[in-house]
């Protein structure tokens, strides 16, 4: 039963696009974000953009999480970006982290990625970045 002093759980959708088969910290932030009380669907290895963005669309996700480890995060950020637009889901809050270069940032920040995540960022981090990316409306 809903009470009016119950946050709603934020549904986040957690993806590995690409040919990156590395998911040892993907699967660490998953499993934080469901500890701390979200729905988290974890889309797998190799997907494309369109696979991830698709799965957020039919899950009613409120955002998005990318793990990107292979060098590859201009083109496959900016490709969920650009599905995303396509679908016309754009409030779909897109977050993600790996190995991404510091100078990177800030165009991957001016294309509509809200977050980076750099080595070293804690799952609380993470998830508190979440808890206060995701308006209540969206949840």
């Amino acid at each position: 039963m809903y009470s009016a002093g119950m946050e709603s759980r934020i549904r986040v959708v957690v993806g590995k696009p690409g040919l990156d088969g590395h998911d040892r910290g993907v699967k660490v932030v998953a499993r934080a974000l469901r500890d701390a009380g979200m729905e988290v669907i974890y889309t797998g290895l190799h997907q494309t953009p369109e696979q991830i963005v698709q799965t957020a669309i039919q899950e009613d996700a409120a955002a998005i999480g990318l793990s990107i480890l292979s060098g590859a995060h201009m083109t496959l950020f900016a490709r969920v970006l650009e599905v995303l637009r396509e679908q016309h889901a754009e409030d779909i809050v897109v977050f993600g982290g790996g190995i991404i270069p510091d100078e990177d940032i800030p165009e991957l920040q001016r294309l509509g990625v809200a977050q980076i995540f750099t080595p070293g960022a804690t799952t609380e981090e993470i998830v508190d970045w979440v808890r206060a990316a995701i308006p209540q409306a969206a949840r």
